[in-house]
């Protein structure tokens, strides 16, 4: 088994592992928000049970209220009736003189048909005979209740104004001041949940909790608002009597809005810090992995430097000694292919320079090289556009590129089959197809390939391909990739070229 075989199994376990971790911290934090809205919920019930049931206590109230003002309104009209009695001359005057004397609460004012008054009743008794304070007396009275006419005699009538009493009075204050309470005690709850308390139309607003005023500031504004709250939860209905309804509308409080969305944001926050933890990782061991390469590559050609020296010095020695003139000839190619691939190996160490060069002649000396060196068992086949395609290359470099691959090629086929390089021109670039009749390789391998290490020969370090894709990604900003493979059919490789 390889290092990637061992790294991918470790890249699973690690995922696994990881997966495993979220989804038990993902249920746990669901679980702990389930009983804090658990919790919440219960507290929101309880509060809007205890606003139905003061809001009950307010329309009791109110209802009371109601009651004691119709009992005054029927006092000021028996009375009406008892002066209307007195004033014709009644056989029996006893009742009516006691109906009048036993109204001791309800303040009245007996004028004419003119509004001259005439008596008054239940007033202060130290103000009686002053006319502005009666005058002002029956004006509050005629701006709260209608009179009472009392038809005297023969046409002539009079009126019986009234206003409430001290006691009335005193209730209607202790009335308004709970119900100024319970619309406080709405707006700042104990639940503290947003609420919103409206008017029976649900256009007005009678109080605010715990809600920007800004999100309401308008019709259109504050009936969206309502609508959204209703989603939420069921408004409270709060009848006050006198048939008029208001309204609560409330939602859950803001701690447990940003707790439902906890989960998530929390997630979201450790994947963006495993995701640059993993890119700066990945960059540092590229970097890593550069220095080692060009490390690696300085150190071999300084190395080969020497022999090859060495060996063009014997040559030359041979040639003066006059040996055998085909054997020189071997010799010096031998030492030139020596010298080219010190000069690849020189060049990966640093920044190559790229020249406009003819890509179809590249192709063509690379293919002659290899038949040369290669099986005759080995066919290959070169197909060229008609016309001359200039492309910018480090020529050793990628003449080396095509090598590697055709080589790769010749061993997945042990030696017997065929090997197609196909220059193909596109408006973007150009594509290099090298294809061959081999074992093929598995689709899960075809990123795999490239990586430093990996090999499938028992004799192999796993640097030819990854060789390739430095050459042509790095130095030739072009693109190498498996373009297609099926097993004991054969794989195509494509190298990518742009032209400027």
């Amino acid at each position: 088994m390889n290092i990637y075989n061992k790294k991918q199994r470790w890249k699973l376990m690690l995922a696994a592992s990881a997966l495993l971790i979220i989804i038990g911290s993902l249920w746990y934090t669901r679980n702990l928000v389930k009983k804090i809205s658990s919790n919440e919920k219960e507290k929101v019930e309880l509060w809007a049970k205890a606003v139905q049931k003061r809001a009950n206590l307010v329309k009791f109230t109110n209802e009371l209220f109601e009651k004691i003002k119709t009992g005054e309104r029927k006092k000021a009209e028996l009375y009406a009736e008892a002066t209307k009695q007195l004033s014709a001359d009644a056989q029996d005057v006893s009742f009516v003189l006691k109906v009048l004397q036993e109204n001791t609460s309800v303040p009245v004012i007996l004028t004419d048909e003119n509004d001259n008054i005439q008596i008054s009743r239940n007033l202060d008794s130290t103000k009686e005979k002053d006319n502005t304070y009666l005058q002002e007396q029956l004006q509050i009275m005629k701006n709260l209740y209608q009179p009472v006419e009392i038809n005297v005699y023969k046409g002539i009538k009079q009126k019986l104004y009234h206003k409430d009493s001290r006691v009335f009075s005193d209730i209607k204050l202790v009335f308004d001041s709970l119900i100024k309470s319970f619309i406080n005690e709405v707006a700042v709850n104990s639940a503290a949940v947003p609420v919103i308390y409206t008017n029976n139309a649900k256009n007005k607003i009678i109080a605010l909790g715990k809600i920007d005023s800004s999100e309401v500031d308008t019709p259109e504004k504050l009936k969206k608002k309502l609508e959204e709250l209703s989603s939420e939860n069921l408004p409270i209905q709060v009848d006050l009597g006198e048939g008029s309804n208001d309204y609560i509308f409330y939602a859950p409080s803001e701690l447990l809005t940003q707790l439902k969305y906890y989960p998530y944001i929390q997630f979201g926050v450790i994947g963006l810090f495993l995701l640059i933890a993993y890119v700066l990782f990945s960059t540092a061991r590229k970097a890593e992995q550069d220095q080692v390469w060009v490390g690696m590559s300085k150190e071999t050609a300084h190395q080969l430097g020497t022999p090859l020296s060495s060996l063009m010095a014997w040559n030359e020695h041979l040639i003066s000694l006059g040996v055998d003139e085909s054997i020189v000839n071997e010799m010096q190619q031998d030492v030139k292919r020596l010298n080219t691939i010190t000069d690849r190996f020189s060049k990966i160490g640093s920044q190559p320079t790229l020249v406009p060069s003819n890509i179809n002649q590249v192709l063509i000396d690379s293919v002659e090289y290899l038949k040369k060196r290669t099986s005759k068992n080995t066919k290959y086949t070169l197909k060229l556009p008609e016309e001359i395609l200039q492309v910018h290359l480090c020529v050793p470099l990628f003449e080396w590129v095509i090598e590697n691959i055709c080589k790769n090629a010749i061993d997945a086929m042990e030696g017997k089959g065929e090997i197609e390089i196909a220059l193909i021109d596109v408006p973007e670039g150009l594509f290099v197809d090298i294809s061959d009749t081999g074992k093929g390789i598995p689709k899960t391998k075809f990123k795999t390939v490239f990586e430093p290490g990996f090999t499938s020969k028992q004799r192999g370090w796993g640097l030819g391909l990854s060789l390739c894709k430095r050459i042509i990604e790095t130095y030739h900003g072009g693109k190498i990739f498996v373009l297609k493979s099926e097993i004991n059919k054969g794989t195509t490789f494509r190298i990518e070229l742009k032209r400027e």
